[in-house]
C-alpha cells in the first residue's frame, strides 16, 4: 500500500519551516502515524541531530520502524505521547529543540474497517488507538447511563440532538447488545433526518474516540510537559483537526504567555507568573485551497506554533 493512500500528513510545508531551528537538534513527534512529517524534518536535519517518534497505535508503529529502520537518527516508542519527558530520560536527553503533536487520525486508521473508527464500513465498534487497553467505545454505548450518554455526545462532540440520540441507544440497547457501528449508525438514523445525518454521525464517533482514548486530557499533560522540556529558542507546534482541541492548545499557549494572572483588581502582581512562551502563530495557521484540493481531509486542520523563553 503506497503511503499517500495511507495517510497524507497535512500543512507539511508549514510544520518544517516552523519547528527546525536547530539542524543538530533534538526532536519529538508525538504521533508520528506514517511518518509524513517526519520525513520531512528529518530531511532538514544534520546526521548528528536526534529524532523520536511515538506512537500508540501497533500498525503505525510497525510502519515507522520499517520506515526508518536505516536512520540512526530515529529513536522510535511505541507508547503515548504524554510519555515525553520519560521517553526523553530514557535517550539521556535533558531538553528538546523541536517538538510537533499531530492529533489527526490517519487515514488508514479511518478507512480501515477493523480499527472500528468509521460509520462507512460494518465493523465492531472498537475505536482503540491502543488496542491493550480495555475500554472500548461498545463498552461506553452498552453500559453508560443515557445522561452520561448524552454528555459525553454534547461535550466532545458539540452535537445537539445529544440527549435524543442516547435515549435511543438506551432504547435499543435494552433489545440487543450493540456491537458494530453499523448498529449504531442504525440507531442514530432514527433520530435524525438524512440530510444532516453524516455531520451527527461524525460528531458522536468523534466524541466516542475522545473518550475511549482520553484525548483531551492527554494533550493538555502533553503540552505542560513540553513546555518543561523545550530548550531555550525551541518551539512546540500543534495540529488539532476539531474545535475542542484547538481551544485546549490556544489556552495552554495563551496562559504559558502570560507573565502575570492576577486579578484585575490587584495593583501589585502578587502571583509570581513567569512568562515561559512567546506565541508565534497569533491566528493557526490554515491549508490553502490546493491543499484541500489534493486532501479533502486537510479542511479542518489548524497548526499553532510557540517557542520557549
Amino acid at each position: 500500500m503506497s503511503e499517500e493512500l495511507i495517510h497524507k500528513p497535512v500543512l507539511l510545508k508549514e510544520v518544517v519551516e516552523n519547528i527546525v531551528t536547530n539542524l543538530s537538534g533534538n526532536y519529538f513527534e508525538g504521533t508520528s502515524g506514517f511518518g509524513g512529517h517526519s520525513k520531512a524534518i528529518l530531511d532538514k536535519l544534520n546526521s548528528d541531530a536526534v529524532f523520536i517518534g511515538v506512537d500508540k497505535d501497533a500498525s503505525a508503529f510497525s510502519h515507522l520502524k520499517n520506515k526508518f529502520k536505516d536512520d540512526s537518527r530515529v529513536k522510535l516508542y511505541n507508547t503515548s505521547f504524554i510519555k515525553i519527558k520519560t521517553i526523553c530520560k530514557l535517550e539521556s536527553i535533558n531538553k528538546l529543540d523541536g517538538i510537533l503533536l499531530d492529533l489527526g487520525v490517519s487515514s488508514f486508521q479511518l478507512d480501515n474497517a477493523e480499527a472500528g473508527f468509521t460509520y462507512k464500513s460494518d465493523c465492531p465498534l472498537d475505536m482503540r488507538m491502543d488496542k491493550t487497553q480495555d475500554l472500548k467505545a461498545a463498552d461506553i454505548i452498552n453500559s453508560y447511563d443515557e445522561k452520561e450518554l448524552a454528555n459525553i455526545f454534547f461535550k466532545y462532540g458539540e452535537e445537539r440532538n445529544s440527549r435524543r440520540i442516547a435515549s435511543e441507544i438506551i432504547r435499543s440497547r435494552q433489545l440487543n447488545k450493540i456491537s458494530t457501528t453499523s448498529q449504531l449508525k442504525e440507531i442514530i438514523s432514527k433520530v435524525i433526518g438524512e440530510r444532516f445525518l453524516n455531520k451527527s454521525l461524525s460528531r458522536i464517533f468523534q466524541a466516542l474516540r475522545i473518550v475511549v482514548n482520553n484525548e483531551l486530557d492527554e494533550l493538555s499533560v502533553f503540552i505542560d510537559r513540553a513546555v518543561e522540556i523545550l530548550n531555550p529558542g525551541g518551539r512546540i507546534a500543534v495540529i488539532s483537526f476539531h474545535s475542542l482541541e484547538d481551544r485546549i492548545v490556544k489556552d495552554k499557549f495563551k496562559y504559558e504567555s502570560l507573565s502575570c494572572v492576577c486579578p484585575p483588581r490587584i495593583p501589585i502582581c502578587v502571583c509570581g507568573k513567569k512568562q515561559t512562551l512567546n506565541i508565534l502563530t497569533k491566528k493557526p495557521i490554515v491549508p490553502d485551497a490546493s491543499e484541500i484540493e489534493m486532501n479533502p481531509r486537510s479542511r479542518s486542520s489548524k497548526l499553532r506554533v510557540a517557542e520557549k523563553l
